[in-house]
């Protein structure tokens, strides 16, 4: 088993260190205050910075970005860093946009990053950003499942999605020890209580299907477009399975933390 340190820098961006190598996922580093837009009408405002600055980072081996459409996920000083990175893993479409050092995967699609210490497979898992049939909206999102090529446990990254039979794939498919997942049951008032991105409830029903060893919460803070925060993933954890109930751990934001055996 690998340890992983992982720092919770806000929203959906963390610095994954297994090994020697350092991963970021979907950068956000611009200050609070702006105004983003996402299409079709819809909009929001970014509410708390970055626990740590751009420059703050080490070196970055490669960023596992969910998707680029969208400012929460990618804005202006995250895509700045993107071209100091050895490789960019995304979506085919965002690597199309993105060019240069971005390599697309498709879903379920392995690539692998060798570093000094060995290598980390990296798969793409399926992830649908909102209910059925908006994908021409929202555009095509991916997790990222971590993997030694020695070991079958994966550390999985959810990606901005909703609960549907994709992600419930994953349970089959993979077997989950560390799953972060995208939360914040996101709406928008244009859309009314159209949701993109998982809630409470559906958390819970995730987990019961994978029974990972550990569950870190993101996207859930810093933006006015997230509905459900800390208090309600609480509430909904309390009456899980005690299993699911006590893999639940939530990240400092801005404190590294060492995680045993992770991957």
């Amino acid at each position: 088993m690998t340890d992983v340190r992982i720092t919770h820098v806000g929203g959906p961006t963390t610095l994954i260190e297994l090994d020697g190598l350092r991963l970021l996922t979907d950068p956000t580093f611009d200050p609070p205050g702006r105004r983003y837009t996402f299409g079709w009408g819809s909009a929001s405002r970014k509410t708390i910075g970055p626990a740590l600055a751009a420059g703050d980072l080490p070196p970055i081996d490669a960023v596992l970005l969910t998707h680029d459409q969208h400012g929460d996920n990618l804005d202006t000083a995250g895509r700045a860093l993107l071209p100091a990175a050895r490789v960019v893993l995304t979506t085919r479409a965002a690597a199309r946009r993105l060019g240069g050092n971005a390599v697309g995967l498709a879903p379920w699609q392995t690539t692998t990053i060798g570093y000094d210490s060995g290598r980390l497979l990296v798969t793409a898992t399926p992830a649908r950003h909102g209910p059925p049939l908006s994908r021409a909206i929202t555009g095509p999102v991916t997790g990222f499942a971590l993997r030694r090529p020695d070991r079958p446990d994966a550390f999985w990254i959810t990606g901005d999605t909703v609960l549907h039979g994709g992600l419930r794939r994953v349970a089959g498919r993979l077997t989950v020890r560390t799953a972060l997942l995208h939360l914040g049951a996101v709406r928008f008032g244009v859309t009314g209580p159209v949701r993109y991105s998982m809630d409470a409830r559906e958390a819970v029903e995730l987990c019961r299907l994978l029974r990972p060893r550990t569950v870190l919460p993101v996207h859930y803070e810093g933006w006015g477009h997230f509905h459900e925060g800390r208090e309600p993933v609480e509430r909904a954890f309390a009456t899980a399975p005690d299993e699911v109930r006590s893999a639940l751990r939530w990240l400092p934001i801005g404190a590294p933390v060492t995680l045993p055996d992770a991957l």
